[in-house]
């Protein structure tokens, strides 16, 4: 009988990729510190070795990967993976972060910002479960974890593509968790609100749009990257064991409630 927390990471090997910066950097350090060690997988490998390298000093087990990672390229995505396993003997988690979103109206969308924006969120994604899927089928153990957002459920002019990315992400989790299930690996989604994040700081210098944002959650504030990746800890570990082909909402309450209005008395 063992006596470690099921929310731990111990004796776990974990792979974030984004893990340069933002939420992912945050997801490694989180994994890093729960026991797990974490390969640090990024399009900047010098920038996920400075994070890497950060967390060796604190003694934790933290590597980058000697090469970029593409996730856009299945090849890169499945060799990055692949030579995890092979040197560690398995691989038990694997988190993907990364997207973008190019925020402008249908009516004025470029063929190429549309084929970008499905190509990074929704085939760099496919990729990763595919590849990640392949190896933890054949272990017949592991947790894979994507992103999905809010916006897979609310939008706000400017965001068409985005959104529909962010909901599939969802049925791609729903429906890897349905194919990967019956060989013990569970695959789940985390859904933030808004995060201070390096990416989100156009709006952070917007005062009015990043107060309406803060206004909007139920908490009245943005989020901070280190909150998005505790739940994200959790979904990897022993205490998430029979949570799969779910979607794990981070987002304050902005989703829970769809007024502002308190009536007189109350």
């Amino acid at each position: 009988m063992t006596t470690q927390s099921p929310f731990r990471l111990d004796g776990k090997v974990a792979a974030v990729i984004g893990a340069s910066s933002g939420i992912g950097e945050a997801v490694a350090v989180a994994s890093a510190r729960a026991g797990a060690h974490v390969s640090l997988l990024d399009l900047e490998g010098g920038k996920a070795e400075a994070v890497a390298s950060r967390l060796r000093r604190e003694g934790l087990q933290a590597e980058a990967a000697t090469k970029a990672l593409d996730f856009v390229k299945s090849a890169s995505v499945q060799e990055a993976l692949e030579d995890i396993q092979e040197r560690h003997g398995r691989l038990d988690v694997v988190v993907a972060t990364p997207s973008i979103n190019v925020r402008k109206t249908i009516l004025t969308y470029t063929d190429e910002e549309l084929d970008r924006v499905v190509t990074i969120n929704i085939k760099g994604n496919f990729n990763v479960l595919r590849a990640a899927g392949r190896i933890m089928t054949k272990q017949r153990s592991g947790s894979i974890i994507l992103f999905s957002s809010i916006r897979a459920l609310v939008v706000e002019p400017g965001q068409s593509a985005y959104a529909a990315s962010k909901a599939a992400i969802v049925q791609l989790v729903r429906t890897a968790a349905a194919e990967f299930g019956p060989a013990g690996v569970r695959v789940n989604a985390v859904a933030p609100g808004v995060v201070e994040t390096p990416l989100t700081a156009p709006i952070k210098a917007h005062k009015e749009w990043y107060d309406a944002y803060s206004a909007k959650s139920v908490l009245r504030r943005w989020a901070q990257p280190d909150e998005i990746a505790a739940p994200t800890v959790f979904l990897a570990s022993d205490a998430a064991s029979c949570v799969t082909g779910s979607v794990l909402f981070v987002d304050g309450g902005w989703t829970a409630a769809d007024g502002r209005f308190q009536p007189p008395g109350m």
